[in-house]
């Protein structure tokens, strides 16, 4: 008899089978081997298990699904019935001639999730007694949430239903949350995605060989100043801080892993990364780091295949080329089997990468509008690029592109799977790297020195090129008799200072006063040379355009030019680039400022086109300076290199600087030129202050900046005069400065403090999520004495930050409020804070959420409290204050006679700390808010703060649990009864 009459009938022996005992798990067991073995889809399972019916419905509807899909489809029904049932259920039943268990129809799985779905019955088997760690590991992962995780632990299931539970979540939350399950359990009995796929061909392991041995030589060495330092990346390198865009509180560092991998992933069906970071902030060398251990099979090891591109080669190219050309011409040509292996990549995409370096030196701009989705037919390069990005063309393959933050158009971040922020060194990163670069200690230790001493020095080095440059030219840093570098100015002309100084004959020794004057030819023409690219977007240069600026052999055995070997071919092997883009910029200000026959319009003109950018502007103004023609397809949005040789032209323009200067181009000229800059930076900042609304009746007026006004204060900084930064600030009459989400590091406070510390009335300054560490908060000290309030939410700054804020806000008499939610605090910084509290009675707040204090800081704290006569607010909201500490902070308030409002929300509070805080409750006289919710209070607790509430009505607000914002009486209400 055929296995669709057996199953017909035999139907009510097969219901009752299924649904006679008081458990599902039977029906549960069948299912889990049907989906195994192929007979059901997702969606099958979904519509027998996914509604909540009685049992035998459940079973009905299988035996009719699975009725419906035919003889091999019942078959293999019967033969998961004979696998599940116990032998004394199985009496009077046929079962046919069974398939062999554990055959899957479908084949080998190819994505996580089609793993999920084969190798189930061993899932449920594996994950009962992990299942705690597994929900932890998804957790961290960010792919579950807690409740998701309570969802999941719900006592009514019994531990394989649990398990069942959470796979059938991370079926819904799709590829990553499956792969993280995946990568977390032993793989000994669990299918490998794709393992058939890795079986490679003859062609594709040579080369695959090939191009790792490619992308090994390319990525060996980290090249510095045109060949004079070659480093082994392996013993250079230094780790830079990297962060996830929008900031993810839950995850506190980032590792090179993560750049790819699953964590902070935001739009699912996008391939696309964006690792962004400033100018100089070690995007490529983060890349070039990740394409060597890939190379040597340490990371990224599922990846078969990586195509790593540069965008300033790619803008060189005016071919149009098939997407199998780009891959093969640019990357590594294969020596055969180019059919096969193209085809291999285009049906395995999920087993490749490609990463593009420098998507802002690209001379387009990215645009969705023209559309190429066939893999052999040719186009444009930036049809090309914009097409792979966006996912119109090689779906499936993983994509990791740099750029600067704004270069990345709205357009573009639509289809980003994340976006990953690299903030530079960290002050231990910058000592690392010091020593790496120096074999001798002892210089290392100088340098270190010198860079820790000067705290404006110390701020420019957390960006790794200046880290760099000050590391290279440490004889100029050490022995430099006019104080050392405070601005990006001083910077690179310690660097210019450098690179002539190496042409000086030895007995000369060192360079003299007028040595900008000397080699004021070399620098004229590597200026111009300089200007021409930013005018053009072009950053490498053929030898016809070095010729045609007159460039000489001379002048590139500077170092200031290296050779580019991969752009160079037969007919023209002389291309050559800037050591780096700032340096570019640099020379080309310098021409600006130099320039005896420039036009007077180009400094206003570079200014306006930053304060207040019209469309063409930005790039065109500048054929006045030069002539020479443009073509057409320029970029227009160089928004940031304009930016960067605007700060450097008020740099140069400065009054410190004139004396250098003056011997190579007229004083007048100077003079003239840094009146231009002073009007422009004036007009700027009283262009941002018409912007200012007028404040909404009860509310404080306030502006929030945006990007340029940063900007405007760095270009104010560079000039370093004091009365321009006090006429900058003259007109602002606002009581509160947001800064938030502006890209804020230390260099950045060390610009603001100097401009914002000429401020006529107090102010609240906002810098929530931004950069600002502790070398940051430091900077901002000289300007704390005119800050009412100070918000630094998410910054990534520690005690010790907080130590050096505390030593100067005691002495402030107008600081009275500070907030530092979601940063790197631990119990140490309560005893500071204890310390302001003792020493300053005019403080207000103090809000130190989601940081790691424990009850020892909350005793820390306490001690200053109990001194206090003035902290109207304590927020203290996702630490780890417990029930100890929940009553040693009570104890500390309860004869405060000024506390308004008080947080100890997800704390672990449990009923002995709800007792203690009832107390406070009855005798304080002025508290209003009491948040409790996300603890562990029960109705015992809750009964106390009840009783405590009919004593003191004052109390308008409290939160325990869920109930949120309820006034005295509804609160009593519910807690009466019960919900």
């Amino acid at each position: 008899m055929c296995a669709q009459q057996l199953v017909l009938r035999q139907r009510m022996e097969l219901l009752r089978a299924l649904s006679c005992g008081a458990t599902a798990e039977p029906l549960d067991c069948v299912l889990d081997l049907l989906l195994s073995w192929g007979v059901l889809v997702w969606e099958d399972y979904q519509s027998v298990r996914g509604l909540a019916k009685p049992l035998c419905s459940n079973t009905r509807d299988l035996l009719d699904l699975v009725y419906s899909k035919g003889e091999q489809a019942c078959s293999l029904l019967l033969a998961a019935f004979n696998q599940v049932l116990p032998e004394s259920q199985k009496a009077g039943l046929c079962f046919g001639k069974c398939r062999p268990v554990g055959l899957n129809a479908k084949g080998t799985p190819t994505t996580a999730c089609q793993v999920l779905l084969s190798d189930r019955p061993i899932l449920v088997r594996k994950l009962r007694d992990r299942l705690d760690d597994t929900l932890d590991a998804l957790l961290e992962a960010g792919c579950f949430t807690s409740k998701d995780c309570d969802e999941v632990l719900l006592p009514v299931y019994t531990p394989s239903q649990k398990v069942r539970r959470l796979l059938d979540q991370v079926m819904f939350r799709g590829e990553g949350a499956a792969n993280v399950l995946l990568r977390y359990l032993p793989q000994e009995d669990i299918t490998t995605p794709g393992k058939e796929e890795k079986q490679l061909s003859a062609e594709c392991l040579l080369y695959q060989k090939k191009l790792r041995s490619s992308v090994l030589a390319q990525a060996h060495f980290l090249s510095t100043y045109g060949g004079t330092g070659r480093f082994s990346l392996d013993d250079i390198y230094t780790e830079s801080l990297l962060e996830l865009l929008p900031a993810d509180r839950a995850t506190t560092a980032l590792g090179l892993e993560d750049v790819v991998g699953l964590v902070g992933t935001l739009n699912e069906e996008a391939d696309t990364v964006l690792v962004s970071g400033e100018a100089g902030t070690g995007k490529s060398t983060l890349l070039q780091r990740l394409h060597l251990l890939w190379a040597r099979g340490v990371l990224l090891t599922e990846i078969l295949l990586l195509f790593p591109f540069s965008c300033r080669k790619l803008s060189a190219e005016k071919r149009a080329l098939s997407l199998k050309e780009l891959l093969f011409l640019h990357c590594c040509w294969p020596d055969r089997g180019q059919d096969e292996l193209f085809q291999f990549i285009l049906d395995h995409p999920h087993l490749v990468l490609f990463t593009f370096d420098g998507l802002d030196e690209f001379r387009k701009s990215f645009t969705d509008e023209e559309r190429h989705c066939c893999p052999t037919q040719q186009a444009p390069v930036p049809v090309l690029l914009f097409n792979l990005l966006q996912g119109t063309l090689m779906k499936g393959v993983r994509k990791v592109v740099t750029s600067r933050p704004h270069a990345v158009s709205p357009a573009l971040k639509r289809y980003l799977r994340k976006e990953v922020f690299v903030k530079g060194f960290s002050p231990e990163g910058i000592a690392c790297f010091v020593r790496k670069h120096h074999s001798d200690p002892t210089i290392a230790n100088r340098v270190v020195e010198s860079v820790q001493a000067n705290t404006a020095l110390l701020g420019l080095c957390h960006i790794p090129v200046f880290c760099w440059i000050v590391s290279k030219c440490y004889k100029e840093l050490l022995g430099c008799g006019e104080g050392s570098p405070q601005t990006i100015t001083d910077v690179y002309l310690m660097v210019l200072q450098h690179f002539f100084q190496r042409r000086v004959p030895q007995e000369h020794q060192v360079l003299g006063k007028g040595w900008l004057q000397e080699h004021l030819e070399t620098v004229v023409r590597l200026g111009r040379l300089a200007l021409e690219g930013v005018e053009t977007s072009c950053y490498v240069f053929p030898a016809a355009q070095m010729q045609n600026c007159g460039i000489t052999e001379q002048d590139i055995k500077l170092g200031f030019l290296i050779h580019c070997k991969d752009l160079s071919d037969s007919t023209d092997c002389s291309r050559y680039e800037f050591l780096h883009i700032t340096l570019q910029c640099f020379f080309a200000a310098i021409h600006i400022v130099l320039n005896k026959h420039g036009n007077r319009s180009v400094i206003p003109k570079l200014f306006e086109s930053q304060c207040r950018p019209l469309p063409g502007l930005n790039c065109m103004f500048l054929r006045q300076c030069i002539n020479h023609s443009v073509e057409d397809d320029t970029n227009t949005e160089e928004t940031p290199n304009l930016q960067i040789m605007a700060k450097f032209v008020s740099g140069l323009l400065s009054q410190r600087h004139r004396n250098l200067l003056s011997r190579s181009c007229p004083a007048v000229t100077l003079e003239w030129r840094a009146k231009q800059v002073l009007k422009c930076l004036s007009t700027g900042m009283q262009r941002h202050f018409k912007t200012i609304p007028r404040p909404v009746e009860g509310e404080k007026k306030s502006m929030h900046a945006m990007p340029s006004f940063v900007w405007l204060i760095k270009c104010i900084y560079e000039m370093q005069e004091s009365q321009i930064a006090k006429e900058a600030v003259a007109k602002l009459e606002v009581e509160h400065l947001k800064l938030t989400y502006c890209n804020i590091g230390p260099v950045e406070c060390t610009a603001l403090a100097y401009v914002l510390q000429h401020l006529q009335s107090p102010i609240g300054l906002q810098l929530d999520c931004n950069t600002v560490g502790d070398v940051g908060v430091e900077q901002l000290l000289p300007c704390l004495h005119v800050c009412h309030s100070l918000y630094l939410r998410n910054n990534n700054i520690s005690d010790e930050g907080i130590r050096k804020l505390v030593e100067k806000g005691i002495h402030c008499e107008n600081f009275k409020k500070v907030a530092l939610f979601n940063n790197k605090l631990t119990d140490e910084c309560t005893k500071h804070f204890a310390w302001l509290l003792k020493s300053k009675q005019n403080f207000l707040s103090i809000r130190l959420g989601n940081n790691n204090i424990t009850s020892q800081g909350a005793t820390h704290l306490a001690e200053g409290l109990g001194y206090s006569q003035s902290l109207q607010y304590l927020g203290l909201w996702g630490n780890k204050i417990g029930d100890k500490g929940a009553e040693t902070l009570a104890e500390a308030l309860k004869d405060s006679t000024t506390l308004i409002w008080f947080s100890l929300v997800d704390n672990g509070v449990g009923n002995s700390g709800a007792r203690a805080l009832a107390k406070l409750v009855r005798r304080s006289t002025t508290l209003t808010e009491l948040w409790l919710n996300q603890n562990c209070i029960s109705r015992d607790g809750v009964e106390h703060l009840i009783q405590a509430l009919e004593v003191n009505s004052s109390v308008k607000d409290v939160r325990k649990q869920h109930i949120f914002r309820l006034p005295f009486p509804q609160f009593e209400m519910q807690l009466r009864n019960g919900t």
